[in-house]
């Protein structure tokens, strides 16, 4: 197993460094998210710090640990260590005779890419805020007025949660009208699969055979092996709490952040946390592993 530290290097505007990698080099024409080999002995966020400069010209400031991804290449099992790097110093540029290129989704990708970067792209179009509606405490028609506000605000990304709602079909749809206006996505909560994918509870994850085959799915976990059982059921991504106490958990044993980043460490999907938190808590969650933030009461205000 080769150890491979990986940066996805963003810029504000949502745009992120690819290189080619040179003549010379296994897979040479292919772009690839810059880093390389963590040497021995030396920790794979110090790696990826001395990669960069080395590669780059760039000192990191500030990263994210962020998914771990194992692909298996003709010449070599690689483990993938991802990190996101915001903030840095310098102008990156190629040093070791590379090309380099600023890229966005959504718009015409670098190619080739190298096999192992297809699931990364998929996460990484995955939105820092997963939002988890609560119309049986708000209200149908307030909680639709806020969801509004928020999809006009920036948001993608919706849980629609209300099992027990009544009218709740009416309400999903509203939901999903919304949510398509806005270019938002919706999974739903225990189904029925009318939207853009569903979210599974724990207990329902238990009992699960296969994953879904439209759509995304996604899963809410409590243990290192719930979440290891929807990494091998292929979720698009996983939510982990709870983090902090909150009213809709009330009694289950809290994570606190440094149990939570003991159980995402190394997931090869994304994984939100979720569990009393509000937005200005994203960057201690990422500083811990998390892919974003998972909220209830903190998404509305």
């Amino acid at each position: 197993m080769v150890e491979v530290a990986a940066a996805v290097i963003e810029r504000a505007d949502g745009a992120f460094l690819l290189a080619r990698r040179p003549q010379g080099k296994v897979y040479a024409g292919w772009w690839e998210f810059p880093g390389g080999k963590v040497h021995a002995g030396e920790e794979p966020q110090g790696g990826l710090a001395r990669e960069l400069h080395e590669e780059l010209g760039i000192d990191v400031r500030r990263v994210y640990p962020w998914i771990t991804r194992v692909h298996a290449y003709a010449h070599a099992t690689v483990r993938l260590n991802f990190f996101r790097v915001v903030e840095w110093t310098g102008e990156p540029h190629p040093r070791e005779e590379q090309a380099v290129r600023w890229q966005r989704l959504g718009e015409p990708m670098a190619e080739p890419m190298l096999p192992a970067n297809a699931p990364v792209l998929a996460s990484l179009a995955l939105p820092l805020e997963y939002a988890v509606t609560d119309a049986a405490s708000y209200g149908v028609e307030p909680m639709l007025e806020r969801i509004e506000t928020r999809l006009k605000q920036g948001l993608r990304l919706i849980q629609m949660r209300d099992k027990e709602l009544a009218g709740r079909e009416r309400f999903l749809r509203s939901v999903c009208a919304l949510a398509s206006a806005h270019g938002a996505r919706v999974l739903v909560n225990g189904g029925p699969d009318v939207a853009d994918g569903l979210h599974f509870t724990a207990a329902q994850l238990v009992t699960l055979a296969v994953r879904p085959t439209r759509g995304l799915a996604a899963a809410s976990c409590h243990t290192r092996e719930e979440l290891e059982r929807a990494i091998r059921l292929g979720f698009d991504f996983a939510v982990l709490g709870p983090v902090k106490a909150t009213a809709s958990h009330a009694g289950m044993p809290l994570l606190g952040w440094d149990g939570f980043a003991r159980l995402a460490r190394g997931a090869p999907i994304p994984v939100y946390a979720i569990g009393g938190l509000k937005a200005t808590d994203l960057d201690e969650a990422r500083r811990h592993g998390a892919h974003g933030l998972a909220m209830i009461r903190g998404a509305w205000g």
